[in-house]
């Protein structure tokens, strides 16, 4: 007997508990940091969870994580800072890790859903599709999918579109094991029925645990409607591994491949690509072949990034060229029609609209005015081994190759830097600041030179 659905309200008006097991140590990673933690284009694998679950609109969160794991909690808040934490002290199966965070489940929510800390591929849209029947009458909701090799999971036992038990592959039939829709882990449960479903649930299996999936056959027993929803392969897959992890990175890439692509961005050759999650790309940007993207890029409308260039914590503004083989670390700001060419590396340092730093050049803790030329092989000296020092260059001045700005130093506006200079002092406007030994000019000094090499190599 299902309940009636008069009282129950629309998916977006129904609050949302979500429940993210994630006590894992994942042992098979070989890895000191908790599998949880490991990251998939620049985010960690719960982060993405966490991400995706307020995307489909958790209106609060219970972290399960195992003793003495304070950098799991840590992660957790800084993804949901409202996350309450719950610690699972003894592993006692899925349905004892839901459990833990009773508390949590005692103060009811109309839905409430059960993901995996080491599932950071499942979309929002997923979130959403699960938690939909609860509003129409369904007691628990299970996340299926058809298994091109179905060995080692459970088993959907259906009738017609109905899900009847989730038989883990160790306690299943020969011919339960030929059923090929699978348990892909997420559930969705009702609030008011989840904790008398839970504590129905008994060890008695192979294992000896408490598995979740139990609830389906309890649920209807009690007379609930028991729903499946059907998603990809693809996007059920868990983190075991570091194998699993890379697959689960190409995944995520193509997916951020194919957004950017869509929302107007071209990639000349997208699989060689790599992006973060939190990558921005303008309309019309151009982005050459081998480029990586870390955490923190803004990339505006019309900007070219060139082959074999790494950025992270940087904002390129429209029109602007970077690359090839430049190097824009955190703090990095091209402005407008900027260029970084080729060897270029760049840290906490804001570059001028239409400025050239074309080749060759390290600039860190800077301020490049506009229309700023930095010629080759130029650095700015920002670190004495006790502390960083900034340089200043203002709007339209022209900096010779291979000079060293010693920080701290001001260099003005539309000042000349002679080429192979050492700047320790501050510039004017409109100065030029030459540092560098007078040039001697001894004539004949090399003919001379090489007589007397040939002779001795001779003897």
């Amino acid at each position: 007997m299902t309940s009636s659905t008069d009282s129950l309200k629309p998916t977006s008006s129904r609050s949302c508990l979500a429940i993210v097991l994630a006590a894992g140590e994942g042992t098979r990673m070989k890895s000191g940091k908790p599998k949880v933690l490991h990251q998939v284009a620049n985010r960690s694998m719960v982060g993405h969870v966490l991400a995706t679950l307020a995307k489909a609109g958790a209106t609060s969160v219970a972290a399960v994580i195992g003793p003495d794991r304070d950098d799991v909690a840590r992660e957790v808040q800084k993804n949901f800072p409202e996350a309450r934490i719950f610690v699972q002290k003894d592993r006692l199966g899925t349905a004892h890790a839901v459990l833990s965070a009773r508390e949590a489940l005692d103060q009811g929510a109309d839905d409430v859903i059960i993901a995996f800390g080491d599932t950071p591929l499942v979309l929002a849209e997923t979130f959403a599709k699960l938690r939909a029947p609860l509003a129409q009458g369904a007691g628990v909701v299970a996340m299926g999918f058809y298994a091109k090799d179905p060995n080692g999971y459970g088993r959907f036992i259906t009738a017609g579109d109905q899900l009847l038990a989730i038989r883990e592959h160790k306690d299943a039939s020969e011919s339960e094991r030929e059923i090929t829709l699978c348990n892909g882990g997420l559930m969705a449960v009702r609030g008011d029925l989840a904790l008398a479903l839970l504590d129905r649930v008994r060890n008695d299996n192979a294992k000896g645990e408490y598995y979740l999936t139990d609830i389906v056959e309890i649920a209807r027993a009690l007379g609930h409607r028991t729903d499946i929803v059907v998603v990809p392969e693809d996007e059920v897959h868990g983190v075991n591994d570091r194998a699993q992890i890379a697959a689960a990175e190409r995944i995520i890439q193509e997916r951020l491949r194919q957004e950017a692509m869509a929302s107007g961005v071209t990639l000349i050759a997208p699989e060689t690509v790599f992006f973060s999650y939190d990558t921005q790309l303008g309309q019309d940007v151009v982005v050459e072949p081998h480029v990586v993207f870390g955490p923190g890029v803004v990339v505006e409308e019309g900007a070219v990034v060139h082959s074999f260039s790494h950025l992270e914590g940087t904002r390129i503004a429209s029109g602007a060229g970077v690359g090839p083989f430049a190097r824009l670390r955190p703090g990095a700001s091209i402005g407008p029609k900027a260029k970084v060419g080729n060897f270029v590396e760049i840290k906490n340092t804001e570059v001028g609209a239409g400025a050239k730093v074309s080749h060759l050049t390290y600039l860190g803790d800077a301020s490049i005015g506009a229309e700023v030329n930095i010629g080759a092989g130029t650095i700015t000296c920002n670190y004495d081994g006790f502390g960083k020092y900034r340089t200043e260059v203002g709007e339209g001045a022209f900096v010779g190759s291979n000079s060293s700005l010693v920080a701290p130093v001001t260099i003005g506006k539309g000042a000349f830097v002679g080429s192979g200079s050492v700047i320790t002092d501050n510039i004017p406007d409109n100065a030029l600041g030459l540092g560098r030994g007078r040039q001697i000019v001894k004539e004949g000094w090399a003919l001379e030179f090489r007589e007397k090499a040939q002779a001795a190599k001779k003897k």
